[in-house]
């Protein structure tokens, strides 16, 4: 019952240098900014992104970047406008201006455009649909929106039961 087999030793022996491997990975991504952080570095609230950034990829000498969420993320803002965040957003990013971007959507009347371009321009954020723009003061995007409740939770979850945490 106490002795090791040849069998347990070589699967053992298999495991430490995996783990090495995984950590080391990790270790990597330590020291990587969040995708809010990055925003943040090129003079934009982090608000212009919902809560659940799972990575993102940035080329910083073209500026190309991916962003991944863990699906496709909709909410509502100020009552009147719809978002949709596909599960990957890409485009190109500079000091104070998103471009050529793809899957970031407005629900405007009964129609859903393509957000194209976000540009940082004195107090307000400039979004563009290609055809028309609207600016928003960049401070409402202080803190990023939930998925499912936009800016909203608190209120929703009057009307929610509460469950505690540990029964999940």
């Amino acid at each position: 019952m106490g002795s090791f087999s040849h069998r347990n030793l070589t699967s053992s022996s298999m495991v430490f240098p995996l783990l090495t491997i995984l950590s080391s990975f990790a270790y990597c991504e330590v020291g990587k900014p969040s995708a809010y952080d990055v925003l943040q570095q090129y003079d934009f609230p982090i608000g212009i992104l919902p809560i659940g950034v799972t990575g993102y990829e940035l080329n910083t000498e073209t500026g190309h970047f991916s962003i991944y969420l863990s699906g496709t993320c909709t909410f509502s803002v100020e009552n009147s406008y719809e978002l949709e965040y596909k599960s990957t957003i890409s485009g190109f990013l500079s000091k104070g201006r998103l471009s050529d971007l793809k899957g970031i959507s407005v629900k405007v009347f009964f129609f859903w455009l393509s957000i194209v371009e976000v540009v940082h321009v004195g107090d307000d954020l400039q979004f563009s649909v290609g055809i028309a723009s609207a600016n928003f003061p960049a401070n409402n995007f202080d803190e990023s929106p939930h998925c499912g409740c936009g800016f909203d939770c608190n209120r929703l979850s009057a009307f929610l039961p509460s469950y505690p945490v540990d029964a999940y």
